[in-house]
């Protein structure tokens, strides 16, 4: 159901439904070209994560893993040594939490906003988690920085192979595993195919649930699939042979045939990316991640014939859907999801990139084995207490807060990544979350703003009279400040 309010000016709902939300001295974007142009320059932008860049982070990933084999190694021979294995996990743990806060982070600053948050939609459709072993604590963010940012404004085919193709989703979904059962390795071992990938690839990722494909299909493609695997040691992409199914394969009324040098699996994908399925698939869930649960059909005819003219480039796809009238009808349809939710929080309040790098200090102050908890108990600091504190509302703020609102960065709870209606958000127990964190954000801000000057900053014309009459009448700044956040209009986009 839309909000009361459908009189909010073009920049306002610009801002609100396709981007991170208003921030003070930010000029939002006017119209379609405007969001458009945000394309090119979020693809000159480098994102804060991985911390160390690329190439940076397979050293610190190759260092890590390396340490990690050689304790295995050491506990098989019967020498096992439990603080390695321990410190290892901690400082996978440590990158992880760095990179989530520079997620955080380039969402609440950047003022690409369209950018970010196709690129968020993105991450979700081609779900991958940390959660699924300890080096994805550190590919997953490399993953979207190379797989997904670069391509999502390019032809989908190319974002499609960049993201199927990546050590990150080869291990989330098993593909390291899959042997063809006829290929040479297959006949010797007797290992056996794991249809994860080709079932995900179909179901997901291109064709969609209901479209027609078959059990039989999601062999097909799993076969085809086979003979793509991870070095360990490199975490790259290799293709080996020897796992590999003998052609010819035939999926969808094509045969592929093993013959291409192993690339089979590149024309499976290019195919796939151009069939009109995939389209609508794809079409659907952009408008229904954009405007509405229920995607106007007008505007998803309108993106899959953008997509049939421009063979499959996403950025006329999106031109489609931000150039038709519905797209900016009927404000307030969506949601905001837990990431939108505190980020637009974040921008709201204004927060400074400092503000946010002194939350990671605390937390990383208040975690006893880390670096920055070492230094501070070799310092004798006397305000431990005080030190776990400030680490305890940190994470309250932000990933904590995250994890018990149910989107924690990065992890989503399946292949098919966050949910992305409004009945799964509007559980009692995630808005009492968010009215919780709404309470802290009113405490800790009280002292600087003025909760009608805050409903401004947030909301400006999208705020209703009733809303602007309640926090006028706040019995106090927490509860006006409170009040904001937890507004319908808030909540919505």
């Amino acid at each position: 159901m839309a909000l009361p309010n459908s009189t909010m000016a073009n920049p306002t709902l610009a801002a609100i439904r396709f981007g991170y939300g208003l921030r003070p001295g930010e000029e939002a974007p006017r119209d379609a070209d405007a969001l458009l142009a945000q394309l090119n320059e979020g693809a000159k932008e480098r994102p804060g994560f991985p911390r160390e860049g690329a190439g940076g982070r397979l050293e610190t990933a190759t260092r890590v893993l390396s340490v990690r084999a050689a304790e295995a190694k050491a506990a098989q021979a019967g020498n096992p040594n439990e603080s390695i294995r321990r410190e290892t996990q901690r400082e996978a743990q440590r990158i992880y939490r760095q990179d989530a806060m520079a997620r955080l982070g380039q969402a609440i600053h950047s003022p690409l906003g369209f950018h970010e948050r196709l690129a968020s939609f993105w991450v979700d459709h081609f779900s991958v988690s940390v959660l699924k072993s300890l080096p994805m604590r550190m590919i997953v963010p490399l993953y979207e920085a190379q797989a997904i940012r670069p391509n999502l404004a390019g032809s989908f085919s190319r974002l499609l192979q960049a993201a199927i193709l990546h050590p990150a989703m080869l291990i989330y979904l098993d593909q390291n595993q899959s042997v063809g059962p006829d290929s040479v390795a297959g006949r010797r071992d007797n290992r056996g195919l794991n249809e994860n990938l080709g079932r995900e690839l179909l179901e997901l990722h291109t064709l969609g649930a209901g479209s027609g494909y078959t059990q039989d299909d999601v062999r097909a493609a799993a076969l085809i699939l086979t003979g793509l695997s991870v070095d360990n040691r490199a975490l790259e992409v290799v293709y080996r042979p020897r796992l590999a199914e003998a052609g010819p394969i035939t999926l969808l009324g094509r045969s592929y045939q093993d013959d291409e040098g192993g690339q089979d699996h590149v024309l499976m994908l290019e195919d796939l990316a151009a069939d009109p399925k995939t389209a609508l698939h794809v079409s659907r869930k952009l408008v229904r991640h954009f405007i509405a649960d229920d995607p106007p059909q007008e505007v998803v005819a309108a993106m899959t014939d953008a997509w049939a003219k421009s063979e499959g480039d996403l950025t006329e796809v999106y031109r489609a859907m931000l150039t038709h009238p519905l797209a900016w009808a009927d404000p307030g349809r969506k949601i905001k999801r837990p990431f939108e939710f505190l980020v637009s929080g974040f921008r709201a309040l204004d927060l400074p990139e400092k503000n946010l790098a002194g939350l990671l200090r605390d937390m990383e102050a208040g975690d006893d084995e880390g670096p920055v908890g070492k230094a501070m108990e070799m310092a004798g600091a006397a305000d431990a207490e005080e030190t776990k504190k400030r680490a305890g509302r940190a994470n309250g703020l932000t990933l904590g807060a995250l994890q018990r609102m149910g989107q924690p960065i990065w992890q989503p709870p399946s292949p098919a990544g966050f949910a992305d209606e409004a009945s799964v958000w509007l559980a009692p127990s995630q808005l009492s979350e968010r009215i919780a964190w709404s309470r802290m954000i009113g405490r800790l801000f009280a002292q600087r703003l003025e909760p009608p000057a805050f409903l401004e900053a947030a909301l400006a014309d999208a705020a209703r009279p009733e809303t602007r009459r309640i926090v006028a009448q706040a019995p106090n700044k927490v509860h006006g400040l409170a009040m904001v956040l937890a507004s319908p209009e808030f909540n919505r986009r």
